[in-house]
């Protein structure tokens, strides 16, 4: 079987997006495939499109809200989500984490950074919009936090999550998060099993 190229563009501001990368591993273990992580800014991604949040964009449809909430109760329930809440300062500003995520990804060290700020937006419940919080929080991982807020101001991370938005806009993203099994794109932590299928039909 030929493994097609996976990827997963990716806001942490995003809570679907954070209950997708809890299930990717799994998805990768059954079908040998690998994900590839790319980060792009939601808020840009939304800007392009004219997409909103679900919280605006179905704010005052009457059982809505409810719906999708039992949504996410089931998700996590069949997958055993059990650390997830829900992240208490939502909607959390994510420039910086993401700005990090691509100078992560420069240096080598995205899959440990990704967990670890995952972990502290939704899971720890943390104000990950602070480089106070964003830095203890990367130090208790075992990263380095000080570096990681150096390097977010670095002009080549920030046009490289520009780059990385417009690319993903054009290829069809309109939020996050988003997959793509070679060409096709697929939307949405409930996608996962459709993108799974499209794996192991390589």
């Amino acid at each position: 079987m030929v493994i097609p190229t996976v990827e997963f563009h990716f806001d942490f501001g995003s809570p679907n997006a954070y209950m997708a990368h809890r299930v990717i591993q799994a998805i990768e273990t059954r079908t040998g495939a690998r994900f590839r992580y790319v980060p792009v800014l939601l808020g840009g991604v939304f800007k392009a499109t004219g997409n909103r949040s679900p919280a605006e964009a179905f704010a005052g449809i009457k059982n809505k809200r409810e719906y999708d909430a039992l949504e996410v109760q089931r998700f996590v329930q069949r997958h055993g989500l059990t650390r997830y809440r829900r992240n208490p300062f939502f909607p959390v500003n994510t420039l910086q984490i993401m700005r990090g995520a691509v100078a992560a990804d420069s240096d080598g060290g995205l899959a440990a950074y990704v967990e670890a700020v995952y972990r502290a937006m939704w899971e720890d419940g943390l104000k990950m919009d602070e480089p106070a919080v964003i830095r203890s929080a990367l130090d208790a991982a075992g990263l380095d936090g000080g570096r990681v807020l150096d390097r977010i101001g670095d002009p080549a991370v920030k046009a490289t999550l520009v780059a990385n938005t417009e690319a993903s806009v054009a290829r069809g993203c309109f939020g996050s998060p988003t997959f793509f099994v070679g060409d096709a794109i697929y939307f949405g932590k409930d996608r996962l099993r459709d993108v799974e299928e499209a794996i192991l039909a390589g």
